[in-house]
């Protein structure tokens, strides 16, 4: 099998892999991200927080809190301290909640060595600074390449085997034109794919993020639409529209509209949204259901990214200017008490608009507000 570069010349499958990688994150993300690694021959290592997890990695190749009933390659290594998880590696990833992001590249930065390549593999947008995950982890990992992946990628489907593509995005240097196989983005897709598992390359590292963070908060609304008893007509609206918000703030940020109707937007918005396995149209599901958030998923503390970032990307947007009503709506129901119906009725009511932006159209909507009214009652 070859590949081919992006001047076209072919590329020897193998050739280029790295030899070596620290997983660092054992969730069930971190871990099928390890295991894909090792399939490909790939030296792994990972590292987390819970040693009775990484102990039991190594004693039976399976991690059954976080990926039950699946078998784990030789190859992997779990590893308690994360300074010899990144001992003599050739690249590390980041698998971490996106909340901690700074603090794990901070603690990697004083391990890993100069220039070695990191991708970040959490989605969203720092609530602080309104910084992408690369470009917090660049803010501590100083000089090194850093670059990320993501795609529509459920943990246990990879993990199994399942037929998965997902894209890789560094930035490409002059150097990295002239020879792309030295590149970490090609270098980390040739590591990572597999017979079941296909890597896309991007230098587009805007666009990727941009679709990894507004897509958990299109889930959540989906989510409550669905749960609120409406089907595919609604879903189909809302993640159309909402592939419309990461256009526009991926443009406004200097990213490509291209890249967000590929795996790491348009593939993982649909995956994301039109599924419980994601726990953020999980969430979603319960609220529109009628459950109060402290009841949702039995009253455990599950980390849902989507409400997280309904805050941070809608702050992000306000400061560029930038209008994202599905992700308003959202955040006022979340974070602002406003009751799901009255919410989801004004965010269908809004003025009508051309869908091509060239039009540059918009009129008020002819409902009235007994309209209105009566739509929010059908929602609640």
């Amino acid at each position: 099998m070859r590949h081919q570069s992006l001047s076209g010349d072919p590329l020897p499958s193998h050739a280029n892999r790295y030899r070596s990688a620290a997983v660092i994150g054992a969730g069930s993300w971190g871990t099928a991200l390890a295991a894909t690694l090792a399939r490909a021959g790939v030296r792994t290592q990972l590292w987390g927080r819970d040693r009775a997890v990484i102990d039991q990695i190594n004693r039976t190749r399976q991690s059954p809190d976080f990926l039950p009933d699946v078998d784990l390659p030789e190859g992997l290594f779990g590893v308690h301290a994360l300074a010899d998880a990144l001992a003599g590696v050739d690249v590390a990833l980041i698998v971490v909640p996106s909340r901690s992001v700074r603090s794990v590249a901070r603690a990697v930065a004083e391990h890993a060595a100069p220039g070695m390549p990191v991708a970040v593999c959490a989605k969203g947008i720092e609530a602080e600074t309104g910084l992408l995950m690369t470009q917090v982890a660049e803010e501590e990992l100083g000089r090194r390449p850093v670059g990320c992946v993501s795609g529509p990628t459920f943990a246990v489907e990879t993990a199994l085997g399942h037929p998965t593509a997902a894209t890789v995005a560094f930035p490409f240097t002059y150097a990295d034109r002239l020879n792309p196989a030295e590149s970490p983005a090609v270098r980390l897709a040739l590591s990572l794919s597999t017979e079941s598992f296909r890597a896309y390359v991007s230098d587009d590292l805007v666009g990727v993020e941009i679709g990894g963070a507004l897509k958990n908060v299109i889930a959540i609304a989906c989510g409550m639409m669905t749960g609120a008893g409406f089907a595919e007509n609604t879903r189909a609206a809302l993640i159309t529209r909402g592939l419309d918000e990461m256009k526009r703030l991926a443009e406004a940020l200097g990213g490509r509209r291209e890249t967000v109707t590929g795996l790491s937007g348009v593939g993982d918005l649909t995956l994301t949204c039109s599924s419980p396995t994601s726990r953020n149209m999980a969430l979603g599901l319960q609220l529109g259901r009628g459950v109060a958030r402290a009841a949702c998923f039995d009253g455990a503390p599950v980390v849902v990214e989507g409400e997280v970032n309904a805050t941070s990307v809608t702050d992000l947007a306000r400061k560029l200017g930038v209008d994202l009503p599905i992700c308003e709506t959202v955040r006022s129901i979340l974070h602002e008490g406003r009751p799901l119906g009255e919410a989801f009725a004004a965010l269908w009511a809004r003025p009508i608009e051309a869908e091509p932006r060239a039009m540059d159209l918009s009129f008020s909507h002819p409902a009235t507000d007994k309209d209105i009214a009566t739509l929010a009652e059908r929602i609640a």
